[in-house]
């Protein structure tokens, strides 16, 4: 006898329908989610930039967050010109974004240098991730687009290296300040990709 609607569980996902659009579709929240991670990062940057440039004796942490600021702003930029190019919607959470973006940035720079290289590294491990995860899925579809993700993915990774190397866990409650930082990033992700 056929499955009827009644009988599939109701806590299983419903199977994607793959068909006219879907690659398009796909397409579009991978430019959108990465249209706001960059939107943040520059958010990010330019609140802790801000914060130190307020304070005696920081200038080394003001030229690295202004150098890194300067790589997402172009990266921002490229994501500004597909999405115009490509037709595809930014997400509707971008006031949110810029709320949490700029409030994460000066907050963790208000902590100190380690907890702003904190926030560097969990931010960019997780962004890291997610551009390895696009590449792998959008590889042989759109060559020129993972390709501009791989160079991106390694500049990030450069951000997290750096981050690293400065004292990012020796920062207060780094563990705790690095998973909630993490979880945030993640939910934003999947948020932005869908709406």
């Amino acid at each position: 006898m056929p499955e009827t609607t009644s009988d599939i569980p109701r806590d299983r996902p419903p199977l994607p329908r793959p068909g006219r659009g879907a690659d398009k579709a796909r397409m579009d929240e991978i430019l959108r989610v990465d249209h706001a991670g960059e939107y943040a990062a520059v958010l990010i940057y330019r609140a802790q930039k801000a914060v130190f440039e307020g304070r005696k004796a920081h200038g080394d942490m003001v030229r690295d967050l202004g150098e890194m600021q300067d790589q997402e702003a172009v990266h921002l930029a490229r994501f500004d010109r597909l999405l115009n190019e490509r037709r595809v919607r930014p997400t509707v959470m971008t006031p949110l974004w810029r709320i949490a973006a700029s409030a994460l940035g000066a907050g963790t720079a208000l902590m100190g240098e380690k907890a702003a290289h904190a926030c560097t590294e969990a931010v960019e491990s997780v962004i890291e991730k997610h551009y390895a995860d696009q590449i792998a899925e959008i590889g042989d579809r759109d060559p020129a687009l993972a390709a501009e993700l791989k160079q991106f993915r390694d500049e990030e990774l450069a951000h997290h290296d750096h981050a690293i190397e400065h004292g990012s866990r020796e920062a207060p409650a780094y563990r705790l300040l690095s998973g909630v930082i993490k979880a945030g990033c993640r939910v934003a992700i999947k948020v932005s990709e869908k709406v």
